[in-house]
């Protein structure tokens, strides 16, 4: 709470907490309070305490540094040019560790730009969690791979659900969309759905027992030193903030 009487004090003019609960005590008490909830309700509405753009919209990246960002082993596998995320070098995972949605989505919405080079293989994790070493064991991987060997490509729920031909082209830039709403995960590539998945109750991968839905955090993949994959724009939109 005194976060949000500090955002309070910040649009007001008053700098502290105690200037705040002088200013909150003051005249006309039930109108600032009218004041206080209205904006209160505006912090807690735009992505769970995160501020959002508009349409809900909140960015992941600042696109000048990794701050918000925690990258695994081999840290120097990522790092930012001309406003994207350069994804090149030994096996490596960026973590989203930001404020917003306090790193912790439920049912969201995920956009980004994103550029591969041929021959490259990365991904996007969804509802998984920080992990020092391998390839992370909770949550679901969005593919990114457009010419890459792996027969798995861009927009396809990795392990689950293949795809084989996406709307894509190395060497230009082209959006990859997640949606997760209770059980659904629905996967776009330059607005054309490609995954309409619907988790059975009692899923279970033997490979990956930590491939289901839960909560969680999002992961960028630096897949081998030969791939070379560029990723920008990063936003999410929460549609259910975690209990």
């Amino acid at each position: 709470m005194l976060r949000e009487f500090l955002i309070v004090g910040r649009i007001f003019g008053v700098r502290n907490s105690i200037q705040v609960g002088v200013w909150f005590l003051g005249d006309s008490i039930m109108g600032k309070m009218g004041i206080l909830i209205g904006v209160l309700m505006m912090v807690f509405l735009s992505g769970c305490n995160g501020s959002s753009e508009p349409g809900g919209w909140v960015s992941l990246f600042n696109g000048t540094d990794l701050s918000g960002w925690k990258a695994s082993e081999n840290q120097g596998s990522f790092k930012v040019e001309d406003g994207a995320i350069v994804v090149h070098g030994k096996r490596s995972h960026l973590f989203y560790v930001g404020p917003v949605g306090n790193a912790n989505f439920k049912d969201f919405e995920f956009s980004c730009q994103v550029m591969t080079t041929p021959g490259s293989n990365s991904g996007i994790y969804f509802h998984t969690e920080y992990q020092q070493e391998g390839w992370p064991g909770k949550g679901y991987e969005s593919q990114i791979n457009i010419s890459h060997s792996d027969p798995q490509k861009s927009g396809g729920l990795y392990g689950t659900v293949k795809v084989s031909n996406p709307p894509a082209r190395d060497n230009e830039w082209y959006t990859q969309y997640i949606k997760v709403e209770g059980k659904n995960i629905i996967h776009k590539i330059n607005g054309q759905e490609l995954v309409n998945y619907v988790e059975p109750d009692d899923v279970y991968f033997e490979d990956r027992p930590g491939r289901r839905l839960s909560r969680g955090t999002f992961a960028i993949q630096a897949h081998d030193p030969k791939s070379l994959v560029y990723v920008k724009d990063i936003k999410v939109k929460v549609l259910k903030c975690p209990n």
